[in-house]
């Protein structure tokens, strides 16, 4: 009897330990960026489109940008490409959506879009995964909002739904636009 005593009660206060944390972590899935609040990370980099000129991150400051990190190898990059192809075609002109094509193959990836649409303003070949750190992406699909001053304002980690543009990204774009 005395043997099971000392397991049941490292379990019980596993059990406990759990369910404060579950209680007191905010939203579910949700991993604070600490670059949020801070520059968002300068880039220069390939244009998957051949003969096209290099990417930089300059070029879009002073307009609203999102980037969003994919790769043709993400499963859940495929399921979120309805909701990206839904919103190039009602977003405003402040807003650039740009691609950040996450260590994959150019090949594939002008393919997957051939396939798909296309709903990046430009897109960014990110072979080696530099940048991608710079930025701290966990993993692909990941969605930065930056404004036009360049700072991180969101980060979204997993894929982009229309709830969840609705809920975190349109209206920090609207209130930047009335106030």
């Amino acid at each position: 009897m005395n043997r099971f005593i000392v397991p049941l009660i490292g379990f019980g206060a596993l059990v406990t330990v759990l369910a404060v944390g579950i209680k007191h972590s905010g939203e579910v899935g949700t991993i604070q960026s600490p670059l949020v609040g801070k520059p968002a990370p300068e880039f220069t980099l390939p244009n998957l489109t051949q003969g096209a000129p290099p990417i930089a991150s300059s070029a879009f400051k002073g307009r609203w940008s999102v980037v969003n990190v994919w790769g043709t190898w993400c499963f859940a990059c495929r399921a979120e490409h309805p909701v990206l192809l839904e919103l190039a075609k009602q977003k405003s002109d402040q807003v650039t959506l740009i691609g950040l094509d996450w260590k994959d193959d150019d090949a594939q990836a002008l393919a997957w879009l051939s396939e798909l649409g296309n709903p990046y303003d430009a897109i960014a070949t990110d072979h080696e995964g530099r940048v991608a750190i710079d930025w701290g992406v966990y993993g692909a699909p990941e969605t930065f909002l930056v404004n036009p001053e360049g700072i991180i304002v969101h980060k979204q980690i997993g894929a982009l739904t229309r709830d969840v543009w609705e809920r975190e990204f349109a209206p920090r774009i609207k209130q930047a636009g009335t106030s």
